[in-house]
């Protein structure tokens, strides 16, 4: 199995090498490879593990728009650990206020991750953190890992929870809370369209 590319999953036995450390400057690094980046993959995958049976080739074209490196093929057998993390990372997300999420935050990262560490994936990347065990952790460890030390961050940088559940009654959704502006209710503008019909229909009627 490759090494994984920097804050990434573990990739296909066919998949290329991350790119060196020296290859593109360490801004471009840091934007693809930012905690932001890495929350917004989370969310992104809690969302498309909801179902109970994902499609294992949607979950792997999420995990390369979101800057994994391809070719990736996954199985069933790769994707039900990681439905089983996304649901237990939903829990973080859906949580109503900061102490809820910060104590779900804590269960998890006592359970499910191993001790800090910092990997340069045998010098491939930047040195960076990981809280999976190891650099060719299974997808699921890796997804719990990497969510976890993500949302922590964010919710320490903000002191609020790093996310919601959409507002919208026909939507379960999570999303990102965490941003410039005022606070978001729901997860798109489509989302936030329909229910404005739907409460001006309502009133008319």
């Amino acid at each position: 199995m490759a090494a994984p590319s920097p804050l990434s999953g573990p990739t296909a036995p066919t998949a290329p090498s991350a790119p060196s450390a020296s290859s593109g400057t360490p801004d471009d690094w840091s934007t693809r490879h930012s905690v932001r980046a890495a929350a917004e993959r989370t969310v992104a995958l809690v969302n498309a593990l909801a179902p109970e049976h994902p499609d294992p080739a949607a979950v792997a074209g999420l995990l390369l728009r979101h800057g994994e490196r391809g070719p990736l093929t996954l199985t069933g057998a790769d994707v039900a650990p990681m439905r089983s993390a996304a649901l237990q990372l939903r829990e973080v997300l859906a949580a109503p206020d900061t102490d809820t999420a910060a104590h779900a935050l804590n269960r998890l990262l006592a359970s499910g991750t191993g001790p800090l560490r910092l990997t340069s994936h045998a010098g491939t990347a930047p040195w960076h953190p990981h809280l999976d065990s190891d650099d060719d952790a299974a997808w699921g460890e890796w997804l719990l890992a990497s969510s976890c030390m993500a949302l922590a961050v964010l919710l320490w940088d903000r002191q609020l929870p790093p996310g919601a559940v959409c507002a919208s009654a026909s939507c379960q959704d999570v999303f990102l809370t965490q941003g410039a502006g005022p606070t978001r209710r729901y997860c798109s503008r489509r989302c936030a369209t329909r229910e404005r019909v739907a409460a001006h229909r309502k009133a008319r009627a």
